[in-house]
């Protein structure tokens, strides 16, 4: 996940995407959650863990790493953080009772050209059935494959072809027989692809481009937006006075469009724009956050902080 920050956009949106790749679906699969996680004393950080949830059985944790690139240390990496974190963080230490009850490890790649060479010392691990190699150019063609793994292969198919298979796709998300959130997360991961694969465009332009109606934010911004709100409202409670919840809403305003930036820009907001944002009144973080959705990098980020300051 270090090396492509949409895998990591794509399971935070669809954590179910990891059990499709691997043919593999545990029966609490929609109550799993995606993040990264930090082990200290070594400090490191493993960015992409499929965790259980909270329940009294417990389950399986799923390390996953996308890798674009050529990284001769990788599997060394891989199996040593993930065995520390299982280590270190197998039982719950409050109750003293087990969290996790095995692991996985899923590499996806886009080919074999870019996995490590000497994998030797691996071997053993690497073929057993704890660990998951996956080749998405040898998945098969999109057309052919479940709605859901063709929509991950849609991340390696070629600019020139990308539009007419994401096309196909939601047409066949609109044909088959799924519910409404997996037919919202279809949608969801094929547009964010789509906006990963074509930054310079703007939500119009793809939505010309995919024969779609975008007029509805997608919904990764609603939740970060309704995450924000919630938090605001809670933070106007907790202070109880007027000013209070006027501080809550700039807070979660820039918490929304900070969120909603370094998406969009695939980068963090330098601290001198955060500060900037940080400045701006209310009313104008309320405009910036319908304007950004237009934004392709910080020079209209400045520009536009220039024109309404």
């Amino acid at each position: 996940m270090r090396r492509d920050p949409l895998f990591y956009k794509l399971f935070k949106q669809s954590p179910d995407l990891l059990f499709d790749l691997i043919n593999q679906r545990p029966e609490n699969a929609a109550d799993y959650r995606f993040d990264s996680v930090a082990v200290k004393e070594p400090k490191f950080e493993i960015d992409g863990v499929f965790l259980p949830p909270d329940s009294a059985e417990p389950g399986v944790v799923y390390f996953c790493e996308v890798q674009f690139q050529r990284d001769e240390e990788l599997y060394e990496r891989l199996f040593s953080e993930s065995a520390l974190y299982f280590y270190r963080n197998r039982t719950r230490r409050e109750a003293n009772l087990p969290r996790f009850s095995d692991w996985q490890a899923v590499i996806i790649y886009p080919s074999r050209s870019v996995e490590q060479v000497d994998i030797h010392p691996f071997r053993a691990l690497l073929s057993c059935d704890q660990v998951h190699r996956i080749y998405l150019d040898e998945l098969g063609e999109p057309r052919s494959l479940p709605l859901s793994v063709a929509a991950v292969v849609l991340t390696i198919v070629e600019p020139e072809e990308a539009p007419e298979t994401a096309r196909s796709l939601l047409a066949r998300a609109n044909e088959e027989t799924l519910t409404a959130r997996e037919r919202n997360d279809i949608i969801d991961v094929v547009t964010s692809i789509m906006a990963y694969k074509f930054s310079t465009l703007s939500l119009l332009e793809i939505k010309t481009m995919l024969g779609i109606n975008l007029s509805e934010e997608p919904r990764a911004i609603r939740e970060a937006k309704e995450e924000a709100q919630a938090k605001g409202r809670e933070e106007g409670r907790e202070e109880g006075r007027e000013e209070g919840r006027e501080e809550g809403r700039r807070e979660q305003a820039i918490a929304l469009i900070t969120r909603i930036l370094n998406r969009r820009l695939q980068r963090e907001l330098p601290e001198e724009v955060r500060s900037r944002l940080t400045a701006l009144p209310l009313p104008v973080l309320e405009d910036l956050s319908e304007a950004l959705l237009d934004f392709r990098n910080l020079d209209d980020l400045d520009n536009w902080i220039a024109e309404h300051s």
